[in-house]
């Protein structure tokens, strides 16, 4: 007689085809509504997959989109790791760019290339501020962790709106909802002449590795994962489940 047994872990093959798998499938259903659309299939697909890499100023604008989505998704792994559904990242990241922005609107001309790491810090620190919100509610009223993080994405829009329609509208904006334009001195330096590509994509590259060795090769790492999988295993361990 069969009988089907669940693995105990994916093979190689599924581990590594099944990204691929997923990605032929996505390309195949998106040919399709073009096609259903009326439209040519390739030229979308020329879109979405050629133009953003076909030459150096575009691979350069794709660093540039990438490199905060990659620093989020670094952040939104160390949760994940430890069992804890944060899907605020849009909100943490526009309290991060307040607190930075805040920094950058006090420097003037005469301000030195210091003033960059102040903003680096702030934007941190607000980030950080913002999350600890939700991890507070969880921990300590035990609030779902996925509402609280979701609601505060719509504070965070409108605390951002409230404050480039008000108190820092630019005077000279022509009435747009803007702050007035930031310092040169307060920008990341470039990586390249003539491109927008920054240190901040080096870093957030480094940022990866950093990530790895953290969770993977320190005890740091590992308590903070088995304290969020298996709260039991990691108080029987010494571990904080919390």
């Amino acid at each position: 007689m069969l009988k089907l047994e669940a693995r105990p872990e994916p093979s190689r093959l599924w581990t590594y085809g099944s990204p691929l798998l997923a990605l032929l499938v996505t390309v195949l259903i998106g040919a399709l509504m073009f096609s259903a659309l009326g439209k040519d299939p390739l030229k979308g697909l020329e879109m979405f997959f050629w133009l953003p890499v076909h030459n150096a100023y575009a691979l350069g604008e794709l660093l540039v989109k990438a490199t905060p989505l990659l620093i989020i998704a670094l952040g939104l792994a160390v949760c994940f790791r430890s069992n804890v559904w944060n899907i605020g990242a849009e909100g943490q990241y526009i309290i991060g760019a307040i607190f930075a922005g805040g920094i950058a609107l006090l420097a003037d001309a005469g301000t030195g290339r210091w003033i960059v790491l102040p903003i680096l810090l702030a934007g941190v620190l607000g980030g950080m501020l913002w999350a600890s919100l939700t991890a507070l509610l969880r921990d300590r009223f035990h609030a779902n962790e996925i509402l609280v993080s979701l609601m505060l994405v719509y504070v965070a829009v409108q605390l951002l709106s409230y404050l480039v329609g008000g108190p820092w509208k630019d005077p000279m904006g022509f009435n747009f909802p803007q702050s007035r334009t930031f310092e040169a001195v307060t920008r990341i330096p470039r990586l390249f002449e003539g491109s927008r590509v920054s240190i901040g994509a080096l870093l957030a590259l480094l940022s990866v590795a950093g990530l790895w060795v953290f969770l993977f090769r320190t005890r740091a790492g590992l308590a903070l994962q088995v304290g969020g999988l298996a709260p039991a295993a990691a108080r029987y361990a010494g571990f904080s489940s919390r």
